[in-house]
């Protein structure tokens, strides 16, 4: 499979060119597994087209597998419970196994922020990840699966910071972000340049003009999301949503689609 480049890339995607993936997309059916962040993407996505504008898909919100995905439609659905990344992957799994994946082309899920804490297991993490996207891809030839790393959060600086440092205390995104990066890296070494991998984690984590926000622990430098595309330290603000949207809309509008005889639904 010939793959896009990586999303990791930090140059800005161009109007026209967003605008170009969003008319390809209304050819294809598209489904993503998230929670919040996700419907912070899914709200820059919406914000790309201009009114009126050209043929963009349709966003719709899927509640079971008994759901109908026309062509040109980004569905998705809140997969799991937060904190809990497990039921996330399960129930993934179980809408495109009940019916999703006869109907798309393409499907990703991703991780939430706050599925990570300082002190996540993230190889575990992975390797229930990679068993189960491998189980769904050799069930489903027919759809492309799109890998998706894990968003970071800002850490915490200044005054708030050396206080709870000097009283014991954890700094708001310093251990989180290190647990979400070594689940990332792995995400990285596994599929970058082998399968689709939208790099949600670099492009949160680095600046229009390729700056990374990065942090030092015992060190090594660690991303950490960039405090101009979040109000709350956590979710996408409109910036952020309009780089991270418009750069997802351009990779899955180049993914190459899967062979005639690989289809599986009508």
């Amino acid at each position: 499979m010939a793959l896009p480049q990586s999303a990791a890339a930090t140059a800005e995607v161009k109007p026209d060119a967003a605008l170009a993936g969003l008319e390809r997309l209304s050819h294809r059916r598209v489904f993503f597994g998230h929670q919040s962040v996700g419907g912070n993407i899914l709200d820059g996505v919406r914000g790309l087209r201009p009114s009126p504008g050209p043929t963009a898909p349709a966003i719709v919100e899927v509640k079971d597998a008994s759901a109908t995905i026309p062509q040109g439609t980004l569905a998705h659905a809140f997969v799991g419970q937060n904190e809990q990344p497990e039921t996330k992957l399960a129930h993934f799994e179980r809408l495109l196994d009940g019916g999703i994946a006869k109907q798309v082309d393409v499907a990703l899920m991703k991780f939430c922020y706050i599925d990570f804490t300082s002190s996540t297991d993230a190889k575990a993490l992975f390797d229930k990840y990679r068993a189960t996207l491998a189980g769904l891809k050799s069930r489903h030839p027919g759809v492309t699966f799109v890998h998706v790393t894990t968003p970071l959060t800002t850490v915490q600086r200044g005054a708030k910071a050396w206080f709870n440092e000097l009283r014991g205390r954890p700094v708001f995104g310093v251990g989180e972000n290190v647990s979400r990066e070594a689940f990332n890296a792995l995400m990285r070494q596994t599929y970058g340049g082998k399968e689709p991998l939208f790099d949600l984690a670099a492009l949160e984590s680095s600046q229009a003009d390729g700056t990374r926000e990065t942090y030092e622990v015992n060190g090594r430098a660690y991303p950490a999301l960039v405090p101009a595309y979040s109000d709350d330290g956590a979710h996408l603000n409109a910036q952020g949503q309009a780089r991270v949207a418009s750069a997802l809309v351009a990779f899955l509008a180049a993914l190459p689609e899967a062979p005639a005889s690989a289809k599986a639904g009508p």
